[in-house]
């Protein structure tokens, strides 16, 4: 694991090159450490040197855009990522999102606020429950849990969840037969209260559900408990 407050190495991808000048002295001056790269080719590569501890992704660049290089990032690595994506572009975001991103803010923003969803971003990459009496480990079924190494295994196959994925189950699974409210979760999870027309949980509980039927089947599923939230149940 790696960094968990401003020492953490960010690894910001966007070609617009006075923003992220910008951008860059900001979070240095908040004790990141932060290495840009302005188109996403290059950006992927650096993604998966396994040197940094997020990434920060344009959506709009020439070349490979910010679609194609998260597409490339989460065929191989988990590491967490921010999209950044025009001002009310749903569709870019849900796009984003259905691939894997842990969360996006909306261009043009406040420095500040992306520091806050950062911040967040890197506290959710923390074990979730410090503490020396936490739970280490879950079963659900044959669904295994190791929540300090963040693995996760059925039957020994091993099922590789994005952060917001990871964090997701837990909750669920510490719910229980309890309904996990889409509020609920969005504080949990994306470290923010759920705003209006936010479908960033439903997204996140979407492609869950779908890794965990490619390995499950039927066995384990996500039960949606309609104008409330979720609730994992298991048939096995």
């Amino acid at each position: 694991m790696k960094a968990q407050s401003g020492s953490a190495r960010i690894l910001l991808i966007d070609d617009d090159i006075d923003l992220t000048e910008m951008l860059t002295e900001y979070l240095e001056a908040e004790g990141f450490g932060v290495e840009a790269v302005f188109n996403g080719r290059d950006g992927v590569a650096r993604a998966l040197s396994g040197e940094f501890d997020a990434v920060i992704l344009d959506v709009m660049m020439p070349q490979v855009n910010g679609i194609d290089a998260l597409r490339h990032i989460r065929q191989t690595s988990n590491i967490p990522v921010i999209m950044l994506t025009a001002k009310g572009d749903h569709v870019d975001r849900v796009v984003g999102l259905e691939l894997g991103a842990d969360d996006y803010v909306g261009k043009p923003y406040y420095p500040r606020e992306l520091l806050a969803r950062l911040r967040a971003l890197l506290r959710r990459n923390t074990p979730v429950d410090p503490i020396p009496e936490a739970k280490e480990s879950f079963e659900f079924g044959l669904l295994l849990v190791d929540v300090p190494r963040r693995e996760v295994t059925w039957q020994g196959q091993p099922v590789l969840l994005t952060l917001s994925e990871f964090n997701i189950l837990i909750a669920l699974l510490k719910s229980g037969e309890t309904v996990a409210t889409k509020d609920d979760l969005s504080l949990k999870v994306l470290g923010r209260p759920r705003q209006m027309y936010d479908r960033s949980i439903d997204v996140h509980i979407s492609n869950l559900r779908q890794k965990l039927q490619d390995v499950a089947g039927k066995a384990i599923e996500i039960e949606t408990v309609r104008g409330v939230g979720y609730r994992l149940v298991t048939t096995s």
